[in-house]
């Protein structure tokens, strides 16, 4: 479950680019230095938990001779969940300062199982190259190379060239469309803007925000997995997030920000 909030908390927002481009953007949103700090909270038998927490920072790295941005992502179960599910993630993407992805790394305790995944892309011919590999508790790697003339992104690269893109364009209903390495395949996913609305947080600061949604399609029917909180403003920050499971639900809440590039336009005085 905590697995899963992790991952969505980076699926925020995109619209879809061509390789023809570099698979980069125009940075406008993020600058090294911004830390961005998460509760995540889990609703059992109508009570709501403490689950756990996550960190997501951004700084500047040399890699391969070039600086480079280094987006790092932390999370771990409390001790309370920790009895039943222990979770200790530690992700790494690096990107070239117009969000290129170049590497991704994610090192992911989960109960008994330690798994790591290991991604590298280039860009060759007009294609994006996408090397992968995955191991489970240090066994044999499993491996996937594929050449495709789509962009394709990570689960860190994917947010950062979320928030760089101007959502005034979009109406209730449009699709966003991307493709994502796993560490062991290139899978589509879909998002669905679906409104603006003000949100207050726990401490009761109101933000202005815009809604979306991570769905998934079962037998043909759509099915939301997530709905996501971001600000409307140039930083796009994921202030909220819900996701509903078949046994309860959860919520993750952004509880600090530092180093963020942008004033809080979108916070409601």
């Amino acid at each position: 479950m905590i697995k899963k909030i992790i991952f969505c908390l980076l699926m925020t927002m995109f619209t879809g680019t061509v390789v023809k481009a570099q698979c980069g953007a125009y940075n406008d949103a993020i600058k090294p230095g911004e830390e961005l700090t998460y509760e995540l909270k889990f609703n059992w038998k109508f009570i709501w938990i403490n689950a756990g927490w996550a960190k997501m920072t951004v700084d500047t790295v040399d890699y391969n001779g070039r600086t480079c941005l280094q987006t790092d992502l932390e999370s771990y179960t409390n001790r309370r969940i920790d009895m039943f599910f222990r979770m200790r993630d530690t992700l790494t993407c690096i990107t070239s300062e117009d969000l290129i992805p170049l590497y991704f790394r994610k090192g992911a305790a989960e109960g008994k199982r330690y798994s790591v995944d290991d991604v590298k892309f280039s860009y060759r011919n007009g294609k994006c190259i996408v090397d992968q590999y995955r191991t489970v508790n240090f066994g044999k790697k499993r491996e996937n190379y594929q050449e495709l003339p789509v962009c394709v992104y990570d689960m860190l690269s994917i947010l950062l060239q979320a928030r760089s893109y101007n959502a005034e364009d979009y109406k209730p209903g449009d699709k966003i469309l991307f493709s994502m390495a796993t560490g062991v395949a290139v899978e589509k996913q879909t998002l669905i803007y679906r409104r603006k609305e003000v949100y207050e947080a726990e401490n009761g600061m109101k933000f202005r925000c815009l809604v979306f949604s991570l769905v998934e399609y079962v037998k043909g029917e759509e099915k939301e997995v997530i709905t996501f909180y971001i600000t409307d403003d140039r930083n796009h920050l994921p202030v909220r997030l819900d996701m509903y499971l078949n046994f309860g639900s959860a919520k993750a809440f952004l509880t600090n920000i530092k180093g963020n590039r942008h004033p809080l336009e979108s916070l409601v005085k």
